[in-house]
């Protein structure tokens, strides 16, 4: 059976069929490099990573583009601000998100592309606007045309003429119209800049999505993804320009996380409330943390509690005792045969649970239900193992299946937590692992060069072998 998902363009489940028979492609809008991210970027980061684990748990091949937006207005106002370029301020932050997200145990995306190395491939995309007549410049500005766009507002569910209220509160007169959209911005004095048939100027974040997406996965992807907040403006941007363009649906289904709230309150930088990454895996089991936020269903809004981490956390440990035993047991050598008092029957049941569980849009809280349904089953195997009355092999081949299960959600992922290190140590080397053997793999030796000397700085002592690169602290 296809896993089912809740698509927002159309408002209801359906069949996940990928475009490319063989191969799920995936576009989630990644962040803005201006700051330490929080943790609603960690949730939508542990959703969609939860997603592709599980297309490829269920035999997918998957390809994930996850892009880094790092040119934009609060980039430019923060570099100003500390008197540095733009390219400094986004590359800091880049690095802070990568080893916030190996804090998190979120695997790097396949492609993590740039805006800024995109931007002849977003010139070209504007070009074919102009040409199609939904898009003109305009002093060096160049504007997507709305109303030539007549599905606009399909995604969001707004009509234009609610948005053409909502647009004449800030009205350039510039424009053609109030709705339309920034596709090149003309530059300011103290902005970067690069040259385009229209002048001198720099790209709008809208059509940077489109751009990249379509240069990596073709031009009608499967998933595109993101955060409900980027379904308006800038998702159903998107689709018109991408569209208008190519005269193909941009993408077949449409999946946004909810946001995370404290106090009944959306989470902003701009009302001050924010909790960091880095902050909270300084307070919280990182795995704990990922527990808590994969137990309320991707697509509802989550209330953010600390003691909540700390109840996921005496769960967690539940589990954890189960493989800690399994691995005690594992060390006596090959058990001998004992009764199985059923087990093997109730792990294949729970598999097919959980396998259901997440087939009906990822729906992780029951699929963690099962864990812990399976967990109770195998704590009283464990009594009977101790007893002599069960047989080892069974409570190993359970909890075996237990792990497997947890991992594909991101959890009991032993080598995040055997060595005793600060969690933020910890990804702060795994970040370097990664841009190590990216360097590598792009044949750039030099920087490969000094970024094992960096680790080495950290006291990190690195295994390159054929099925990639280990690492361990010196002792």
């Amino acid at each position: 059976m296809a896993p089912r998902v809740f698509n927002t363009l159309t408002r209801s489940k359906e069949d996940l069929v990928p475009v490319h028979a063989g191969e799920i492609r995936i576009y989630v809008c990644g962040v803005t490099v201006y700051d330490l991210s929080h943790i609603g970027h960690g949730r939508s980061a542990i959703v969609f990573d939860v997603m592709r684990r599980y297309l490829r748990h269920r035999g997918h091949a998957v390809k994930f583009v996850k892009n880094f937006t790092d040119i934009d207005d609060k980039i430019i106002r923060k570099a100003n601000q500390e008197g540095v370029s733009a390219q400094e301020i986004s590359e800091r932050y880049i690095e802070e998100y990568r080893t916030d997200m190996a804090s998190l145990g979120v695997a790097p995306a396949d492609i993590e592309p740039k805006a800024t190395e995109h931007v002849p491939q977003m010139i070209v995309l504007i070009e074919r606007l102009i040409a199609r007549g939904v898009a003109y410049p305009v002093e060096g500005d160049v504007y997507f045309e709305v109303r030539r766009f007549p599905g606009y507002g399909r995604l969001s569910g707004k009509n234009l003429e609610e948005l053409q209220a909502g647009a004449r509160v800030e009205v350039d007169e510039r424009k053609r119209d109030p709705m339309d959209f920034a596709l090149w911005k003309a530059t300011k004095p103290g902005e970067p800049a690069w040259t385009s048939p229209w002048g001198q100027g720099r790209p709008g974040w809208h059509i940077e999505c489109s751009a990249m997406a379509m240069q990596y996965l073709g031009e009608v992807l499967d998933i595109h993804g993101g955060g409900e907040d980027l379904i308006f403006p800038h998702h159903e941007n998107e689709i018109a320009q991408s569209e208008a363009a190519t005269g193909k649906p941009f993408a077949r289904y449409w999946l946004h996380n909810g946001f995370v709230n404290l106090a009944a309150e959306k989470m902003s930088k701009s009302l001050g409330n924010t909790l960091t990454i880095k902050d909270l895996v300084r307070r919280h089991d990182p795995e704990a943390l990922r527990l808590y936020l994969l137990g309320t269903h991707y697509r509802h809004p989550l209330e953010f509690g600390d003691e909540r981490i700390v109840e996921a956390g005496r769960a967690l440990a539940r589990l954890r005792a189960l493989k800690d035993e399994a691995d005690r047991l594992a060390t006596r050598g090959t058990p001998g045969p004992g009764p199985d008092l059923g087990l093997f029957d109730e792990v294949a049941a729970q598999r097919a649970r959980f396998e259901a569980a997440m087939d009906d849009d990822f729906n992780t809280p029951q699929a963690l239900g099962v864990l812990f349904d399976l967990a109770r089953a195998l704590h009283g195997v464990r009594d009977q193992v101790a007893q002599g009355t069960a047989g080892a092999g069974a409570f190993l081949l359970g909890v075996g299946e237990l792990v497997m299960l947890a991992r594909v959600l991101g959890l009991l992922e032993g080598g995040r937590r055997e060595v005793v290190v600060d969690p933020q140590l910890r990804a702060r080397i795994e970040s370097l692992v990664y841009l190590r053997q990216e360097a590598r793999r792009q044949r750039d030796f030099g920087e490969a060069d000094r970024l094992r000397d960096e680790l080495a700085r950290l006291g990190v002592i690195l295994e390159d072998t054929r099925d990639g690169t280990t690492w361990k602290l010196q002792s």
